[in-house]
């Protein structure tokens, strides 16, 4: 038993291939085995002490000198101390050795029959040697893995945010544990960071952004992801100088992983030309990260602080004939030729839904056609208001009102300046015509030029901007 509680060359051992504080390991042991005494030796108060010369755990048993006893097992009156012999004085604390070795047996024996009086000391040993082993060994288990997950966290904290290259080990339950830094550590990609129809396998090789590295979780701590925006960047960030030296910077990004992704650049050197740094000498830097990628394609596009000419990049490889911005709304209403309007719009919705997230701004495609069948249909209605008519509706127009909303809305002392109108109670009277109309209180005769455009989606498109997301 005695062998089995040796616990030095244990403890070395441990500290020097988990590399944990040896300090740490022996409070731990200290404090686990105290604990499992407390639950065998019940009221008695115990105190636990690693003795580096044996390698074993020391137990003790506190005495508290009273005037009175009340707690037998925790207590001994001052006549009964002197009786036994010991030096004391009431509130002092007297130490009693555990000996709950089989080696120590007779030690135990001895003790009991120069203490005899103090009844406290009169217990058996309980197999508490074999106790005491077991909890040691599990303690040490427990704490060496807890120490290392705590390296584990100590060690790639920093690396949140950055790229992790790995080996794909295994599979579970959905997720992918990748080995990472060359078998020192494992990683996990999470069914909801992995790409849709991206197929990985033991043995493939992976790069991916270290989206969080999570101390709480139950299994590998460093959190993977294939998805995030971040991905993008780091790989542009490792492919590009320019980027990693400053000169060149990544405004936005938006993403659709798997698919397409949009990346705004800016430069700092007038010198430097930001898409071209990204796409390199034939397209060698771009190609590089859309092979990382998998295949996912890449638009680069020139950042600007103008929101109109940023949109207008974003939304390329279409061109732009015109653009309408509603500050208040934060939408911008894009005009491209008829022939181009599918490019703007993209398979499913996607180039203007990705340009729409890059810019933050709400973007709505027309075509050129669709515009002014619109424009049409607006000045029809604004002539149809009382006392209007088509030559005033023309002025009003082209004076930035452009449907019976922007009337409704108009302040009357600037509608009193359109040609024709005259006062402004006669624009007051047209703005409350407007509002009940364009509120649906108030249906106007309105005579159409054609009859109103059927909604078939193919010659108008809308996408709500989010910031850009993951």
């Amino acid at each position: 038993m005695e062998e089995q509680l040796n616990l030095s060359a244990v403890l070395d051992q441990v500290c020097d291939e988990k590399k944990i504080s040896r300090e740490v390991l022996i409070e731990t042991v200290e404090q686990a085995v105290a604990t499992a005494a407390k639950k065998v030796f019940e009221d008695k108060e115990i105190e636990a002490s690693f003795d580096p010369e044996t390698g074993h755990v020391n137990l003790f048993q506190v005495l508290y000198v009273v005037d009175k006893v009340t707690a037998p097992h925790r207590e001994i009156s001052l006549e009964q101390a002197h009786r036994a012999g010991l030096e004391a004085e009431i509130g002092d604390e007297l130490l009693f050795q555990i000996f709950y070795l089989e080696s120590d047996k007779k030690r135990a024996e001895q003790q009991a029959k120069d203490y005899a009086e103090i009844e406290a000391l009169q217990f058996g040993q309980h197999g508490f040697g074999r106790i005491a082993a077991q909890t040691a060994k599990q303690v040490i288990i427990q704490r060496v893995r807890e120490a290392e997950r705590d390296n584990l966290f100590d060690a790639y904290k920093d690396k949140k945010a950055e790229l992790m290259t790995g080996i794909v080990r295994r599979f579970e339950r959905g997720s992918i544990v990748v080995e990472v830094d060359n078998g020192k550590a494992e990683a996990i990609l999470p069914a909801r960071e992995q790409v849709p129809r991206e197929s990985l396998r033991p043995g493939d090789r992976v790069v991916a952004f270290v989206k969080d590295v999570d101390k709480s979780a139950r299994g590998p701590q460093i959190i993977l992801s294939r998805t995030h925006r971040g991905l993008v960047e780091k790989l542009f960030e490792h492919e590009v100088p320019e980027i990693y030296e400053g000169i060149v910077r990544i405004e936005a990004c938006a993403r659709e992983p798997g698919a397409r992704s949009k990346i705004a650049v800016s430069s700092r050197d007038r010198d430097v030309d930001p898409v071209g740094a990204c796409v390199g000498i034939r397209g060698s830097r771009v190609q590089a990260v859309v092979q990382e990628l998998r295949g996912e394609k890449i638009d680069i596009v020139p950042y600007n602080d103008d929101p109109a000419r940023f949109v207008c990049n974003a939304i390329q490889p279409a061109t732009v004939s015109r653009v309408l911005i509603d500050a208040e709304r934060h939408t911008m209403e894009l005009v491209v030729p008829d022939d181009k309007l599918s490019l703007a719009i993209g398979k499913k919705g996607q180039n203007v839904r990705l340009a729409s997230r890059l810019t933050g701004w709400r973007i709505d495609i027309y075509s050129e056609s669709k515009l002014k069948q619109m424009e049409r249909r607006s000045l029809a209605e604004m002539a149809a208001i009382p006392g209007v008519g088509e030559t005033v509706a023309q002025a009003m127009f082209q004076m930035g009102w452009r449907n019976l909303r922007d009337v409704a809305i108009a302040d009357a002392e600037e509608l009193a300046q359109v040609p024709g109108v005259g006062s402004v109670e006669r624009a007051e009277q047209i703005i409350e015509v407007a509002d009940d109309a364009a509120s649906g209180k108030l249906e106007l005769n309105v005579k159409y030029p054609e009859p109103p455009p059927e909604e078939t989606g193919e010659d108008h498109y809308s996408d709500d901007g989010d910031g850009g997301g993951e």
